[in-house]
Parts: structure tokens; C-alpha cells; sequence
């Protein structure tokens, strides 16, 4: 083989791996993108209207705003991965009945909101912030009493967001992972793609493409630097997150306010929940200097 016959071979060569590449981390993306479910109801029942609060990148959030009283304390409840505002509906009548003014809305790339280029937890978290910011100007609402409820990412966002920003009044964290490492180790296990070398590779893609380090936005550290008070809520049932890891999670907190209710439920019904919202309530109550 001449020489130049040897570097057209390992110009084909390095040709055929960076399209074999290209053509992985679409795959990657691709299988990893949320399903989006767009809302079919709305808050029955309750005084609801819909509002556009706009986010990072010129992107536009649809969601649903619930008053209560003037300048009554509110709460900004994010969904989780694939979710939607709707199905956070059922924490929305007992929370508003105690005095709270809501904002249920969609993550960038859910339900009805904008889509962007891919959706991550650091992103639910920025949305949240954009939605804690826009509920802090309503006039209906007390602008030191907002806090945020989340639903697995979303619960993980909240804890992103509180541990970033002091003027958070309290957070719900619904079935909070540990680590995000965790989870997208128990997916490849799921979709029988072993860990090595195809599975290191997708966890160093993840998080070359949000911009991020897993351990840096795992609600597992990031409690530590939650300054507020925390109600970790966990179902005994949930499958897709051990109950360890709510447990993982209360073990590294530096707060005292930090508390755990375990409780019989799934990763995804709220059912559960629902029976324990006296508790909930409570804890958003006097003791967290709550009082309406």
C-alpha cells in the first residue's frame, strides 16, 4: 500500500467514525426526548386562568394560574418528565381550599409550552424559575411567601432552584431521584444496553449536551445547599425510584427543616398523596411561617 493509498484509508476511516458518531448521539436524543401530552381539561371548579410566562431563549410557557386571597402565599408546581400541568391537578383544590395561590404549568417541550432543542433537568429548572419570578409580581400574591412543588425531575429542579436562590419559602419534593446517574443507569438496564463501553458513552454525552456535571445537579448534593424548609415525600411502591433514594437524599441534608414522609403510593399516582395533603398543608403552614 502506498502512502497515499494508506491516508486515503484513514481519511474513509476517521469519515466512517465521525458519521457513525454523528449518527449515535441522534439515536441517543432521540430515544431520550420526553413524550409530550398536551392538556385535555383544565382546573374544574376552581378560578383559574391561562397565562404565557415567557422563559430563556425567547421560549414561551403555557400555564394556569389559580388566585386566592390578596397577597396570599403561592406555590409553583412543576410536573415531571413527560408530564403536563394537568396532571398536577390533583394537588390543586386541598392546597387552594388552605389558602394558596398556584401556578401549575409545562416545562419547555411538555404539554403546551414552547418546544426547545432537548429538555434536562437544569432547563425544568430554569423554567421554574421563570414561573417563581412571574408569580412574585401578581398582585394576588404575597412576593416572600412563594414556594415551588416538584414531581420527580421537576422535584429535582426545585431542589436545583432552592439551592441556587435564598427567596425560596419552601419546597415539595415528590419522588425525587438521588443522582441522575442513577436513573439513566436503571434506564440502560432497562433497554439492555450494557454500561460498558455504550453505556459510559451515553452518560458522557448527557452531560456534555445540557452543560452540566451529573453530580453538581443530583438532588443527592444539592440539598445540602437548600437553606429553606424541605418536605421529601416518597411512595413505598415506587418502582421507577427506590424509596432509598428520598432516603439517600434526607441522609446529606444540612437543614434541620428537612423532613421525610414516606407513604404508600407509586412513582406516578397522586392518589396517595392526596390522603396525606393535612400533612403537606402543615408542613407549608405556621410552622414554616406559612400562616395565611
Amino acid at each position: 500500500m502506498s502512502l497515499f493509498e494508506a491516508a486515503q484509508w484513514l481519511l474513509g476511516l476517521l469519515l466512517t467514525g465521525a458519521v457513525a458518531a454523528l449518527v449515535l448521539n441522534r439515536l441517543i436524543r432521540a430515544s431520550l426526548t420526553a413524550p409530550r401530552v398536551r392538556e385535555s381539561g383544565v382546573p374544574a371548579g376552581l378560578p383559574w386562568r391561562e397565562v404565557k410566562i415567557r422563559t430563556v431563549h425567547g421560549k414561551t410557557l403555557f400555564g394556569w394560574f389559580i388566585p386566592a386571597d390578596e397577597r396570599a402565599p403561592a406555590l409553583a408546581i412543576l410536573h415531571g418528565w413527560g408530564g403536563n400541568a394537568e396532571m398536577m391537578l390533583p394537588l390543586a383544590k386541598p392546597l387552594h381550599d388552605a389558602g394558596y395561590a398556584l401556578l401549575l404549568f409545562d416545562a419547555r417541550c411538555h404539554g403546551r409550552s414552547d418546544g426547545d432543542s432537548f429538555a434536562s433537568l437544569p432547563r425544568f429548572a430554569e423554567d421554574l424559575e421563570h414561573a417563581v419570578d412571574w408569580l412574585q409580581v401578581q398582585g394576588e400574591v404575597d412576593e416572600t411567601r412563594v414556594g415551588v412543588i416538584g414531581h420527580s425531575v421537576g422535584a429535582g429542579a426545585a431542589l436545583l432552584l432552592a439551592s441556587r436562590r435564598k427567596d425560596i419559602a419552601a419546597v415539595v419534593s415528590l419522588a425525587a431521584f438521588a443522582h441522575p446517574a442513577g436513573m439513566m443507569r436503571r434506564w440502560l438496564k432497562f433497554k439492555h444496553i450494557p454500561f460498558w463501553p455504550l453505556g459510559a458513552y451515553i452518560l458522557f454525552y448527557v452531560q456534555r449536551v445540557i452543560g452540566y456535571r451529573f453530580d453538581d445537579i443530583a438532588p443527592a448534593h444539592t440539598i445540602a445547599a437548600v437553606n429553606c424548609p424541605v418536605l421529601l415525600a416518597h411512595g413505598t411502591e415506587d418502582e421507577t425510584v427506590p424509596i432509598s433514594e428520598a432516603r439517600e437524599i434526607h441522609a446529606n441534608r444540612k437543614n434541620k427543616q428537612v423532613r421525610l414522609l414516606v407513604m404508600p403510593g407509586s412513582h406516578d399516582e397522586y392518589g396517595d398523596l392526596e390522603q396525606h395533603m393535612a400533612t403537606v398543608i402543615g408542613f407549608l403552614g405556621e410552622p414554616c411561617g406559612w400562616s395565611g
